[in-house]
């Protein structure tokens, strides 16, 4: 049945909230435990490229999962993986943890593309950014709370505690989501659409230029996301400030979504393209400095924060461009291929940060991924003028 979208919106938001909460509590934590159990980055890197290929392997047959298991069955799939991942960081300590760091990101990813599948079903599209508001809010505030706190507990209360933390709140998401296709009140009922496999629309995707340049700016500002979430608490480590400050600086840049309503002003004022692109150059130019800067100081935080500013308006516009360039006839089949930005980033940072660290440090990465930011900006100036 199709509920009433005011009525499922809530309930929806809720239900994300809890599955960012149970990833946002480690998010910090997983680079300092492979870090110590590592000793390299070198090593890091490794572990997050084998976590990737775990990761995109599992996303990339969400299809056939679906129609193996249908839709209710993958969400709980994806509980699953997260509980998994969760026991292999409380007993795991070496090369592991790419199977933990790989279970948790696919149970994310998989998570989201049945969320965004139950929101196309039972939420009408007038109400779509009233919903996605919202929910940006909800794990906007999960976000901001997790990651200090697992740190915090990780340092004070035993390493145990937040991974323990993270499976009790991957239970109480998956209990939410069972309440609501059960409970009384039914919010999600059976699944309304079918996906289709993403590996037969791909050439079609990428034979449209609109849609290649919606992929680069969403991939580009993905991988900067995930550079700050892998080696940002290694920064701070290494910069010689507390390891507390990793989960403060993971919170803090992920209190900048709560600006959406100036980036929504700006973009008002000046048009979507004008925002992406100064986003985009804003982030670039602080990872420039930040490779300017050398070595891990505790200076070089600013630049992250600043960096993060473009980044955190690149999530309020950077899907726009796909939103209002795709064809209306194509828009459920192309989303598929434009909602792997996710695994892709999740391949190439730890690929891209392999390769410089044969031939040169970390800072050195910093600056490639300026220049791809930049790439991606003078990408932009070809889109139209007012998206």
């Amino acid at each position: 049945m199709l509920v009433v979208s005011g009525d499922a919106g809530k309930p929806l938001a809720r239900l994300n909230a809890f599955e960012c909460f149970s990833r946002a509590l480690l998010v910090g934590v997983i680079p300092l435990l492979a870090f110590d159990a590592l000793g390299s980055k070198q090593a890091v890197t490794l572990v997050y490229l084998l976590a990737s290929l775990i990761t995109l392997t599992l996303t990339l047959n969400f299809a056939t999962l679906e129609r193996w298991l249908k839709r209710r069955w993958v969400v709980t799939l994806a509980g699953g993986f997260s509980l998994v991942s969760a026991t292999i960081l409380l007993f795991g300590g070496g090369y592991e943890l790419a199977l933990a760091i790989g279970l948790q990101k696919a149970a994310g990813s998989l998570f989201a593309v049945c969320l965004s599948l139950y929101i196309m079903d039972y939420i009408e599209k007038t109400e779509l950014i009233v919903t996605e508001s919202r929910r940006i809010f909800y794990s906007g505030v999960a976000w901001i709370i997790g990651p200090t706190l697992g740190v915090w507990l990780w340092n004070e209360a035993g390493h145990w505690t937040p991974v323990v933390l993270t499976m009790l709140s991957s239970m109480a998401a998956l209990a939410y989501f069972w309440y609501l296709r059960l409970g009384q009140n039914q919010v999600i009922s059976k699944a309304k659409t079918a996906s289709t496999n993403p590996l037969k629309l791909i050439p079609r995707y990428f034979s449209q230029p609109a849609l290649r340049i919606a992929y680069v700016i969403t991939l580009t500002r993905s991988v900067f996301w995930l550079t700050l979430f892998i080696y940002g608490p290694i920064y701070v480590v290494e910069a010689g400030l507390p390891n507390w400050m990793a989960g403060a600086l993971i919170s803090l840049t992920s209190a900048l979504m709560l600006l959406s309503p100036l980036t929504r002003r700006l973009v008002g004022m000046h048009g979507t393209r004008i925002v992406i692109v100064v986003a985009q150059v804003i982030c670039a130019g602080a990872l420039v400095m930040l490779f300017l800067n050398g070595k891990p100081t505790p200076i070089g935080l600013v630049y992250w924060i600043l960096a993060s500013f473009g980044a955190a308006a690149l999530d309020v516009v950077g899907n726009i461009p796909f939103m209002r360039m795709v064809r209306g006839r194509e828009r459920t089949e192309m989303t598929m291929i434009f909602s792997t930005w996710r695994e892709a980033s999740n391949l190439l940072t730890p690929l891209l940060v392999s390769l410089v660290l044969l031939v040169a440090p970390i800072e050195v990465f910093y600056l490639l991924l300026a220049l791809l930011l930049l790439a991606a900006s003078f990408a932009t100036s070809f889109l139209p003028r007012r998206l």
